[in-house]
């Protein structure tokens, strides 16, 4: 496994560093938000409504 070529696909050289749990935070938080929006402009309208 010394002889690794540049070209072996297990190498991984092109993989950008990812910070995995600020990814999944950001998500919960901006799906939170959108779910919020669509739940404030739902009571919006119904105050409207009646």
């Amino acid at each position: 496994m010394e002889n690794v070529s540049i070209t072996d696909p297990r190498e991984h050289l092109n993989e950008e560093p990812r910070d995995d749990f600020m990814d999944v935070a950001i998500g919960f938080g901006g799906f939170f938000g959108l779910l919020f929006v669509i739940f404030a402009a739902a009571v919006i309208i119904k105050l409207i409504i009646s």
